[in-house]
């Protein structure tokens, strides 16, 4: 699927971009020079040594060095200025560069710290992510983003990569804030495409019979004509009631249906427009506007800031209808945009891993996997399995060491003690949340495969639910504590497959499916900032 979009982005590649997207000033991309130009071969002259005139002589008595009083200097390099006679440099020819203006920026952790940071006016949203991801000294793995958030509306985004975070604050109310938070759906819809358009909601003017790449790139491409319909909840402006409606997406905007489902030109009303408007998840839609379902989202003019009578207000009847809305709005809106986004930190870890692998010695790659578990040793070929041998034997040094150094320290301390406690140094282990709060805080995090937290059971203090995402719909599984041999272990299979602690719990459930879904790829995390 990448080397289909490629080809689409290639032509867009050509053109150079600046920081925020737009080419740049001067002849537009694609145009040729004019013909009447001479080329920059053939104008090209040989420098040749000049010399230099005497430098300044001041007096002996003067402390202070005046500017007009340094004789000229020529320039030794005339083929660099124009085809005029070169001119001569003196120490005040050229003027002192603008400095470039910064302003301070305030952001927001999810445990409600935060930290000023000074940004440069061009510093775009993936910049200022990676100076909070170095500052915070956490781990660069492409999907931390920057949130918009709206208390006072219920409404939050997340910035996309190139937008500028100076341009956006202008944009946004005293009372609103950026958030520093973790996103692995941001650009999910590339991988998986599947999951986020449904056959039935997506429809082409031009009909196609392609596949889900085709899809991607009838959205990217700006001549196609891409189109989401469906029927929403649409609340009517300056009003609190809600009306169920037939809606279609296209580049023009956001259209809805006055005469049930036709989209003929005469039935469609123009509810919003793309271009000068941001797409926005609504955060509490049922208690703040009154939301007939919790998949609300808003289309919110860029002009609007505290009135909440302006906003385009819709509701979907399940998780994925509301996705597919709100990436299809992306998508038309921004084009090949997100898909260099998506690419840029792809391309950069393409060109540091060459760099980054340590060099191994040659004792070193002639080391392979063993299994001394039978009467003979033979060499484990299969990678997967080669990975769990390590990761078991990682746990038993594990249990030797703790269990060397709870007999070699005076305290009384039990190791069936530190096995109930030793997870809660981990960054996926919540603590005592309740069960709404890991589910809104795995929804803020993104809905993807395999995006699991650990917390405490509010119905059986000494057992733990694991909270795992799996075809963008949450799922609670009970971890329950159990004795063999005067020793606890922690298992989520009734006591077939046991572990010592939690964090051996995890590592295996990386690795293996299990009685799950789905494997455990990604935690939630909180960091402070």
């Amino acid at each position: 699927m990448d080397a289909s979009l490629e080809s689409l982005c290639a032509a867009a590649e050509t053109a150079p971009l600046l920081r925020n997207g737009q080419h740049p000033r001067g002849r537009p991309p694609g145009a040729r020079p004019l013909q009447g130009q001479v080329a920059p071969r053939q104008r090209l002259q040989r420098s040749q040594p000049m010399h230099i005139l005497a430098v300044r002589r001041l007096h002996q008595g003067d402390q202070q060095l005046r500017t007009s009083s340094l004789p000229a200097i020529p320039n030794p390099f005339p083929e660099l200025c124009g085809p005029g006679s070169p001119p001569a440099l003196t120490p005040g020819s050229v003027p002192p560069g603008p400095a470039a203006a910064k302003q301070d920026v305030k952001v927001f952790s999810e445990d409600g710290t935060s930290k000023v940071v000074e940004i440069l006016a061009d510093t775009t949203a993936r910049d200022l992510c990676q100076l909070l991801v170095y500052r915070s000294h956490c781990v660069d793995d492409n999907s931390w983003t920057l949130v918009e958030h709206h208390p006072h509306l219920g409404l939050e985004r997340c910035l996309e990569d190139h937008e500028l975070v100076v341009q956006v604050e202008s944009t946004m109310a005293s009372e609103s804030q950026f958030l520093f938070r973790k996103n692995y759906a941001k650009y999910e819809f590339f991988k998986n495409p599947t999951n986020f358009f449904p056959e039935q909601m997506v429809t082409w003017c031009q009909q196609s019979n392609g596949s889900q790449t085709q899809l991607l790139q009838n959205f990217l491409n700006s001549s196609s004509c891409p189109e989401i319909q469906g029927f929403l909840h649409v609340k009517e402006l300056g009003r609190k009631s809600w009306k169920k409606l037939y809606v279609c997406l296209r580049r023009s905007g956001l259209y809805c249906s006055t005469k049930g489902a036709s989209k003929e030109p005469r039935h469609l009303q123009l509810l919003a427009d793309l271009e000068d408007s941001r797409i926005f998840s609504l955060v509490a839609g049922r208690k703040q506007y009154g939301a007939p379902t919790d998949y609300g989202f808003c289309i919110k003019p860029n002009r609007v800031r505290n009135e909440a009578k302006e906003l385009r207000l819709l509701c979907a009847e399940d998780e994925q209808s509301r996705t597919c809305w709100m990436t299809a709005f992306r998508l038309l809106k921004y084009g090949m945009l997100l898909y260099q986004n998506y690419r840029i930190p792809q391309q950069r870890k393409a060109m540091l891993s060459p760099f980054s692998t340590p060099v191994r010695s040659v004792s070193e790659n002639s080391l392979v996997a063993m299994d001394f578990s039978g009467q003979t040793g033979r060499v484990i070929e299969n990678p997967a399995e080669a990975q769990s041998a390590a990761l078991e034997e990682g746990h038993a040094w594990r249990k030797r060491s703790t269990r060397m150094n709870i007999l070699g320290s005076q305290s009384p301390l039990h190791p069936s003690t530190l096995s109930t406690v030793i997870h809660r140094t981990q960054h996926w282990f919540h603590g005592r949340i309740s069960r709404e709060e890991s589910h809104r805080i795995i929804k803020q995090q993104g809905l993807v495969d395999g995006l699991f937290l650990l917390r405490d059971s509010q119905s059986n203090p000494k057992a733990f639910v694991l909270t795992l995402c799996h075809h963008q719909k949450i799922k609670n599984f009970q971890i329950l504590p159990c004795e063999d041999d005067g020793q606890t272990f922690f298992s989520l299979d009734d006591g077939n497959t046991k572990f010592s602690d939690l964090i051996q719990l995890v590592d295996f459930y990386q690795l293996n499916k299990g009685v799950l879904p789905c494997r455990l790829k990604h935690h939630c995390i909180r960091v402070a900032l």
